[in-house]
């Protein structure tokens, strides 16, 4: 199609632009107009205990505490611990994060701390998911360890590091209003071509179709009576 023949397509279906720019237009109206949300994060350490010879298997280097505490991530992270989080409230969005740099000096799951968010529509809603997301943590490991029979005195605790703190989630409105008026621009012209194209077919149809005339039948011949036939 040459650009004379889109400009001509897009003038005749006009109609669909401006359909498209009202829908553009109910998204940047959208965008500039949020549904308000709250975030709040807070950070979790996994300690081990304070002895002379460790006898908590689980807290030393083999494996690391960060693991310990990434595996607990991970049943959190099923179906069964979503599941439980339902169970004890913990609706909406909500994230774990274990906070490992990666780089040689800290690798991959030695730093045992984590990050918890949770995302509400108000700020003490998230903050409360947070806090019953570390009670459940903190469940889970103590759980673990009670199966390995750790002792009171030598067991892993869970220490708050930064208490859980919401704030108000603020998106990009410049890139929102760029992304609604792209998605309006494009989405307008391909419907505007797509309609162009099929009603075209449509009317060129409908002149074959007339132009061509009724289509007459032939009549059956009428058949003789059979001989011996009576009437």
């Amino acid at each position: 199609m040459s650009p004379g023949e889109l400009v001509r397509a897009l003038r005749r279906r006009w109609y669909v632009l401006i359909v498209a720019a009202v829908l553009a237009a109910a998204g940047a109206v959208q965008v500039l107009n949020p549904t308000q949300t709250y975030l709040s994060t807070a950070i979790v350490v996994l300690k081990p205990p304070v002895t002379a010879n460790q006898p908590n298997q689980l807290a030393n280097l083999q494996p690391p505490l960060a693991a310990v505490s990434y595996a607990a991530v991970q049943q959190l992270d099923s179906p069964a611990g979503a599941a439980e989080l339902r169970a004890a409230g913990v609706s909406g969005t909500y994230r774990l994060i274990p906070r490992n740099s990666g780089t040689s000096v800290t690798p991959r799951y030695l730093i045992p701390s984590l990050q918890i968010q949770a995302e509400q529509a108000e700020p003490a809603a998230a903050d409360t998911a947070v806090k019953k997301i570390i009670d459940i943590y903190t469940k889970h490991l103590t759980d673990l360890q009670t199966q390995q029979g750790v002792p009171d005195s030598a067991r892993m605790t869970v220490t708050l590091l930064v208490p859980p703190t919401a704030v108000v989630q603020t998106g990009n409105k410049s890139r929102g209003l760029a992304g609604a008026a792209l998605l309006g621009g494009v989405g307008g012209v391909v419907a505007a071509l797509w309609t162009d194209r099929l009603l075209i077919r449509r009317s060129r149809r409908r002149r074959t179709a007339a132009d061509a005339g009724p289509v007459v039948r032939a009549e059956e011949p009428e058949r003789a009576p059979l001989a011996g036939a009576t009437r």
